[in-house]
């Protein structure tokens, strides 16, 4: 999976008055933005739960839960959704109360447009601005994965989902043969390609919004494959050394490790981790000394 930007504004307006909800859902979608509505706090939840809502406009003074209530959920839950708190002239909520709980801005009822339009769009510039620095920092620029920084907040993601959901997840470890003889003969630039090449078929052949894929280091990559079963996990690996033979990069093959990932709660997580790196990296190995160009399995564990 390469890190990209692509991303449709999600906007939630949250207001218990169904005139003004309905005023506000087509004004929100005048400015191009995809508006959801909700009546009340609680309803909002079950639409964060549905959707990944980049910004929510919720009015103060609702039924069952309040506006600074949702607020409060949304931070503790939701920590990549931003708020802006809406009031009425006549209530207390102030601008630094809502600021201090966690809204990054205020608006009074009821909405001027040119406010309202003016007040998202600075929090998308702002949202977009984080989204760029995020991706200088985790993803790879020769070839677009994300890098190794990524891999470690994935591992430990990926591994404990799996063991909090009950279902298989595998780490593998590739390995470009003979790379160094070939940036010796052909240039720096022509192995430059050969990683982005390899970038390119681990997208192709992993399964897109489930499987994660980096450049580790060098010449070696890794793929986090969830959700799936041994023998799906090694069809995978087995679909990369095809199209990188396919490729035709002379001289050149893929060595591939391969482990079932586990949680072993008697160990803590770093240990856990260097457990699991060490198996695969071990198979690696294995797959070059049996003669490269294969995907190599293990069915131990830490």
């Amino acid at each position: 999976m390469k890190f990209t930007d692509n991303h449709t504004v999600k906007i939630l307006v949250v207001d218990d008055d169904p005139l003004v909800l309905e005023a506000l859902g087509l004004l929100v979608e005048s400015f191009g933005y995809q508006c959801f509505t909700a009546a009340n706090g609680l309803e909002a939840i079950e639409k964060l739960k549905e959707d990944a809502i980049d910004i929510v406009v919720t009015d103060v003074v609702m039924p069952e839960m309040g506006g600074l209530q949702l607020l409060a959920y949304i931070k503790e839950n939701y920590p990549n959704t931003d708020v802006i708190v809406a009031t009425g002239y006549t209530e207390k909520a102030g601008y630094a109360e809502v600021i201090r709980s966690g809204a990054i801005d205020f608006i009074k009822k009821p909405f001027e447009r040119d406010e309202l339009e003016a007040k998202l769009n600075r929090a998308e510039r702002e949202r977009s601005m984080i989204r760029k620095l995020e991706k200088l920092s985790l993803c790879d620029s020769l070839t677009g994965l994300y890098n190794r920084r990524s891999f470690d907040i994935k591992l430990a993601e990926e591994v404990q989902r799996a063991h909090r959901q009950d279902f298989q997840v595998y780490l593998a470890l590739i390995d470009v043969d003979n790379f160094k003889g070939y940036n010796d003969t052909y240039g720096h630039p022509a192995g430059d390609r050969v990683l982005s090449a390899v970038g390119m078929i681990l997208n192709d052949c992993t399964r897109h919004n489930v499987d994660f894929t980096f450049r580790y280091g060098g010449d070696e990559f890794a793929a986090i494959l969830t959700q799936t079963s041994e023998e799906q996990a090694v069809k995978i690996m087995e679909r990369v050394l095809h199209s990188f033979q396919q490729a035709g990069f002379s001289g050149t093959t893929l060595s591939i490790g391969l482990v079932c990932c586990r949680r072993d709660e008697t160990l803590t997580w770093p240990e856990n981790a260097a457990c699991m790196i060490d198996r695969v990296d071990k198979a690696l190995y294995r797959a070059k000394s049996e003669g490269k160009n294969r995907v190599m399995l293990d069915v131990g564990g830490c």
